[in-house]
């Protein structure tokens, strides 16, 4: 399953911090709009956050950029999970009960919680004109590159037809696509009232309706109150799972009671409930058991997702640095995976089953440290952040190269 990527500010602070904790100024090179209503100045506030930085005042009333660790942190964690979980071949899953409950277990939270992230990290967004340029440049442009990239290598790898089809979306693009319509409704969401549970029936209704694969619109639609939710949050309910002792000592049993249930269930459970690419009809269930089903994965996602983030390191880590950087090997690592598949490289590896298993999550782990170094940053810069005249400009004066910070979740 693909996941989100993203490159968010951590909610920074000005001498006063904001009450969401959003920056009080927009960064350098990032021109602010004002408002003449509180919803403008909140927007403003915010925009730094989309950006992916926070200015943070000194005493001498100097700027610098900062970052939060944790949400970073974050954010690496869990890209190392979706490239894990791409280096385990479903044959492996399916061939191993104990290799299917860690696949299940993965799957119930890491989408969830990027996109949860994403949406966060979306707050800022009211559509003004530089918004929709980064918007673009950021995700819209990487998408259509990436696409060809990955059609060219399905077709070499597993002899497919070239075929380019641009409205759906191949393998690891589909959050692009999803992350592109989710930003773009942010002001709707703003206005909604009860945002979340109206998002919620929105991905209900969707998975008992027949629905193409253009855009993603099963994943864009079941996956949105993740992204909604993500909206609704602040800086101060991470702040609680961050601090808070009693949280922090249940996380560990909740994500062994999340495994314990995923052994149980793992021989009957058909993964496509997690991806939410499929919906009642192509799952074979009845709409009462779908409707049941799907509201206890919202409750269990839920409780693992908040246990995950409890259990993130708090301080700045050696992968730190490397969670600003989740774009790169998010793109990059499933066209390695898709050629791996393709030649059975990993072939020898399926019959050990949880030895296997273990052997590819090491792998995995690898490979999405290595994507985010220095030489392949540079060596990728131009197809995940392609010069386009007139929309990124501005994003290239910020940054230098080898040292960039993708702007998209």
């Amino acid at each position: 399953m693909a996941s989100k990527i993203i490159d968010p500010a951590g909610p920074g602070g000005s001498g006063a911090p904001a009450e969401d904790g959003v920056p009080t100024s927009a960064p350098s090179g990032e021109p602010r709009a004002a408002g003449p209503d509180a919803a403008g100045r909140d927007a403003d506030r915010a925009a730094g956050q989309y950006t992916g930085r926070a200015v943070v005042r000194e005493a001498d009333g100097g700027g610098r950029t900062a970052r939060d660790p944790f949400l970073d942190n974050a954010k690496f964690l869990l890209i190392v999970l979706v490239v894990i979980g791409h280096t385990w071949p479903m044959g492996l899953v399916e061939g191993s009960r104990t290799v299917k409950a860690g696949y299940l277990w993965i799957s119930s939270f890491h989408m969830p919680a990027f996109i949860l992230l994403s949406g966060y990290f979306s707050r800022g967004f009211a559509g003004r004109p530089e918004q929709l340029r980064k918007l673009v440049a950021g995700v819209l442009v990487p998408y259509l590159v990436f696409e060809v990239l990955y059609t060219a290598v399905e077709a070499v790898a597993w002899g497919k037809p070239f075929r380019l089809t641009l409205t759906e979306p191949t393998f690891v693009c589909w959050f692009l696509a999803a992350l592109f319509v989710w930003r773009l409704t942010v002001p709707l969401w703003r206005v909604i009232p009860w945002p979340v549970p109206v998002a919620a029936l929105v991905s209900l209704a969707a998975g008992t309706s027949s629905l193409g694969q253009d855009l993603a619109l099963p994943r864009v639609l079941m996956f949105l109150p993740w992204f909604v939710l993500g909206l609704a949050l602040r800086p101060a309910h991470f702040a609680r799972l961050r601090e808070s002792r009693v949280l922090r000592w249940c996380a560990p049993p909740v994500l062994l009671a999340g495994g314990a249930v995923a052994y149980a269930v793992a021989p009957g459970t058909d993964v496509h409930w997690l991806w939410m690419s499929h919906g009642q009809a192509e799952l074979g269930a009845g709409t009462l058991p779908y409707l049941l089903v799907r509201l206890g994965l919202f409750a269990g996602t839920a409780l693992m997702t908040g246990a995950f983030l409890a259990l993130v390191p708090r301080r700045t880590r050696w992968l730190t640095g490397l969670g600003a950087l989740t774009l790169y090997p998010y793109l990059l690592h499933g066209l390695l995976t898709t050629a791996a598949h393709a030649y059975g490289w990993d072939a020898p590896l399926r019959p050990l089953g949880p030895l296997g298993a273990a052997l590819l999550t090491a792998c995995g782990a690898a490979v999405a440290v290595l994507l985010s170094t220095a030489p392949v940053r540079r060596l990728a810069r131009p197809l995940i952040e392609p010069p386009v005249p007139g929309l990124n400009r501005s994003r290239r004066r910020e940054s230098s190269p080898g040292t960039s910070e993708p702007r998209t979740a």
